[in-house]
């Protein structure tokens, strides 16, 4: 009798956790984290359109914009300039060496609208409801557990927000991540695609995808 009850007692233990949600954890190229000076590359403004894109993105005067995975900050002070003092953008990055760099280029280059935030591998530990638009440029192939990421993403997003992800298609061993990867990732996070773009670069392995948060069932 013990060993029957010991046994309904496993298949039930079995059964729930078969049924859990499983981590989304991939294989994922290793975060950068050496000179900082490579994302400074002459002529990327013009090899990745990147007002086009931030046309996309819908970023203006006065609108809230997060760079995630910022870097040298390189994307964060076109976005601040773009949004002028009336806009902010929060340049997010597990860096500290990264997070410190911006922090002083902003003073540098007198962009008081400049946010630098230390954040999590699984969060971007941005305020709630603070913006309109966000941008992981190059980054999302360096996320290990991206479903975690996007659903912590979510309270921070105003009404309407843009989430595009421009990223190459590979692998880990490539910096790269399959296009269709990101899409059925988001997808599991509760994000919808809006757009699918190929311009941001001539060889036609990059890509541009734009998301909003799915409408609920």
């Amino acid at each position: 009798m013990l060993a029957r009850w010991i046994l309904v007692v496993y298949v039930a233990a079995a059964s729930l956790f078969a049924q859990a949600p499983q981590p989304s954890h991939r294989d994922a190229s290793t975060p950068y984290s050496g000179d900082l000076s490579i994302f400074e590359e002459a002529g990327r403004d013009r090899k990745l359109q990147v007002n086009r894109v931030m046309d996309l993105l819908e970023i203006a005067p006065g609108k809230s914009v997060a760079d995630i995975g910022a870097g040298s900050g390189w994307f964060t002070v076109r976005a601040a300039r773009r949004v002028t003092n009336a806009g902010r953008v929060y340049a997010a990055d597990i860096n500290p060496e990264a997070v410190r760099h911006i922090g002083k280029r902003a003073i540098k280059e007198k962009l008081a609208n400049i946010t630098a935030i230390e954040s999590k591998p699984e969060d971007p530990l941005l305020p709630g409801g603070s913006v309109d638009a966000v941008l992981l440029l190059k980054t999302y192939h360096e996320v290990q557990d991206p479903v975690e990421l996007l659903k912590n993403l979510r309270p921070a997003l105003r009404p309407g927000a843009k989430v595009g992800i421009i990223d190459r298609n590979g692998d880990a061993g490539s910096h790269g991540v399959d296009r269709a990867t990101v899409v059925t990732e988001a997808e599991q996070a509760g994000y919808r695609l809006l757009a699918n773009h190929d311009f941001v670069k001539s060889d036609g392995m990059d890509y541009f995808l734009i998301f909003t948060v799915a409408a609920p069932n």
